[in-house]
């Protein structure tokens, strides 16, 4: 009998070794059958309040100097120039709770809060009126800048995009599903720098509105599902060092806390 037992767990063993092999040499011979010279990048995704799911990130549009405060802190002038936007990678946005590590090529970097939306569908040219029904979610973020480089290129006259698009400038928090949570169209957002309140102000004062910006901005892209756009960012920018706690926060979208390490 003993060596019944034997001889079955030698050849389960034996079955479980060969099962593994076939299924790595398996894994090896997909990927050199995928078609591509390397492996493809990782799917950025982001966290979903209430769900074990993730939303996958296409692209990250940012909507410049969506709050006129802010536009006058920046020396722009609301009355004159409109909003505008600019693009950060996917692979900016990182879960808040990773932490930040401080970027290089910097001595000056600056924290903006802003909300987040989550598309869920788009199109081009989209009414207004329609464009709250491609939204599903909503979320607190960070637009991290290196202020220095931005001031720099804008002294030049050059873009400023490598100011704003490093890698993981752009913590975010999860996302808040509309089904379950609404529109966020109202409502307090506000920041703080180790424990000192540093931006405070209400989405109400963003000077084209969340509808208003996804259909100015499908004028210009078509929009598809799992694009981001983060909305802007009040007044009271300011900059951050290595240690400093930043915490953001938007009734009914929860806080964020995210350490520059």
């Amino acid at each position: 009998m003993e060596n019944t037992d034997k001889t079955s767990r030698r050849q389960f063993l034996s079955s479980g070794a060969a099962v593994a092999a076939t299924a790595c040499v398996s894994q090896e011979v997909a990927a050199q059958n995928t078609g591509y010279v390397i492996d493809p990048p990782d799917v950025v995704s982001m966290e979903i309040h209430g769900s074990d799911e993730r939303f996958p990130v296409r692209r990250v549009f940012c909507l410049g100097r969506n709050y006129r405060a802010h536009a006058i802190e920046s020396g722009d002038d609301p009355d004159v120039n409109p909003p505008f936007f600019f693009i950060k990678p996917r692979d900016a946005i990182i879960d808040s709770r990773d932490g930040l590590p401080y970027p290089s090529v910097t001595k000056a970097l600056r924290y903006e809060g802003e909300l987040v939306v989550a598309l869920k569908s788009g199109g081009t040219d989209i009414d207004p009126a329609d464009a709250l029904s491609h939204i599903f979610a909503y979320g607190v973020g960070l637009d991290m800048t290196r202020q220095d480089l931005q001031q720099e290129a804008q002294r030049l006259s050059r873009p400023w995009a490598i100011s704003k698009s490093f890698d993981k400038s752009a913590p975010c928090g999860p996302l808040y599903p509309v089904e379950t949570n609404g529109h966020a169209v109202t409502g307090r957002i506000w920041l703080s720098v180790n424990g000192e309140v540093k931006q405070d102000s209400g989405l109400e004062f963003q000077r084209w509105s969340v509808s208003e910006g996804i259909s100015i901005l499908s004028r210009h892209y078509e929009l598809t599902a799992g694009d981001i756009i983060m909305t802007g960012t009040p007044e009271g920018i300011g900059l951050v060092e290595t240690g400093d706690v930043i915490r953001v926060g938007i009734d009914g979208l929860g806080e964020i806390e995210v350490t520059v390490t």
